[in-house]
């Protein structure tokens, strides 16, 4: 499923969406769609939306991925059992795996599906159990693994579990009789509620492992500082000149990469090919850097994800934030925390970005500037509230 718009990811997603989102250089669904291929998972079906023609470009048919995709246009938006029943004529031959396609996990679904084709439940339920389940679906079960409530989005003295549902479902085929056809409908809002109040089994089961759902800047930080950490020895992909520099692995390096004298890297860190580092800078762990990036002398970064084409100043830091496609960051500048700069930004000399803030695609931010809140572009859409 890949409809949505990705708003609560902007400035992000301006111009892909949200499973085209880079994680460790690569679209999110390509680490998605490789798992699930390597789990046996080879015939796929994506139903896709808003701006889907970046998804086919992303993935193509899956043969590269050992796996045949079909993709499934929603003309309009149907919800999460919507889209998946605009996919009927796909899925009605055998019980099928529901994954959202801005998933990151590296969860056994294939155990889950087996699990699920040996119990006599309609729908089973990926779970795990998260800190503040606030914002999901949550689930009560029974010994025997089957669901007594399930109640969406639960408010204060609502919380009976910290069960989350992932959003990863095995459905049986029978599942489409009970939603309306070009109707918006939800998996978790109106389906699982009606199918209980019908008397039908819904079974759980106990995720363990690694998945987030990419909704916000925060869970798309903590997917690819999970996804670096699988990364255990450092390699080199081509050539890499370095001239008196400290590496402390695990560091994967593309081609044609220059690190200048006094630089260190401590990993996990990925640095994309055609990317020249100066001297004296610092990467600190959990850090993505993009192809043909110049990162300029002293500058510092930490835990961050600098994509492709950005300049980054001499003497300035950057840590735990995103910084989006062919930015430029001037000299002297501090990115706090949390910040999220969007594509073809100009960031001039001695900027200074507090914590949390989002600067919309191709703003100027002029020299000595202190930034507390959203920077906007009328030319995009203010919202980042939503999907």
């Amino acid at each position: 499923m890949c409809g949505g718009e990705g708003t609560r990811l902007r400035p992000l997603t301006f111009e892909r969406p949200k499973p085209c989102i880079p994680i460790v250089n690569r679209p999110s669904i390509a680490h998605l769609v490789t798992h699930l291929a390597n789990l046996g998972f080879t015939d796929i079906v994506i139903t896709i939306g808003y701006l889907g023609d970046e998804i086919q470009k992303a993935l193509g048919d899956g043969s590269l991925y050992g796996a045949t995709i079909t993709y499934v246009p929603e003309k309009i938006k149907l919800g999460t059992a919507g889209s998946v029943k605009n996919a009927e004529e796909y899925l009605n031959d055998a019980p099928f795996l529901v994954v959202g396609g801005d998933h990151m996990t590296d969860l056994n679904v294939l155990e889950f599906y087996r699990e699920h084709m040996n119990s006599s439940a309609i729908t089973s339920i990926g779970l795990i159990s998260i800190e503040d389940p606030r914002e999901f679906g949550i689930a009560e079960i029974d010994a025997s693994l089957r669901i007594r409530r399930f109640r969406e989005k639960p408010s204060p003295g609502e919380i009976f579990s910290n069960l989350a549902s992932t959003g990863i479902y095995v459905c049986d085929p029978k599942i489409f009789e009970f939603i309306p056809k070009d109707t918006k409908f939800d998996f978790a809002k109106d389906l699982f509620p009606l199918l209980m109040e019908k008397g039908y089994q819904l079974n759980g089961w106990l995720a363990r492992g690694n998945w987030t759902d990419v909704g916000n800047p925060a869970m798309l930080r903590a997917a690819e500082k999970w996804k670096l950490q699988e990364n255990a020895t450092t390699s080199i992909a081509g050539t890499l000149n370095v001239k008196d520099a400290h590496i402390t692995g695990p560091v994967r390096f593309g081609d044609g990469i220059t690190l200048g004298a006094g630089s260190r890297i401590v990993g996990p860190v990925f640095i994309g090919s055609g990317v020249t580092i100066g001297e004296n800078v610092i990467i600190g762990p959990y850090t993505s850097i993009g192809e043909n990036v110049l990162i300029k002398n002293n500058a510092k970064i930490f835990s961050s994800s600098i994509y492709n084409g950005v300049v980054i100043g001499a003497n300035t830091t950057i840590s735990g934030s995103i910084v989006d496609i062919d930015t430029i960051i001037g000299d002297n500048c501090s990115i706090e925390h949390n910040t999220v700069i969007g594509p073809r930004s100009v960031l001039r000399n001695n900027v200074t970005i507090h914590s949390g803030t989002r600067l919309w695609p191709e703003v100027i931010v002029p020299e000595k500037s202190i930034v507390k809140e959203h920077m906007l572009n009328e030319k995009f859409d203010p919202r980042c509230e939503g999907s």
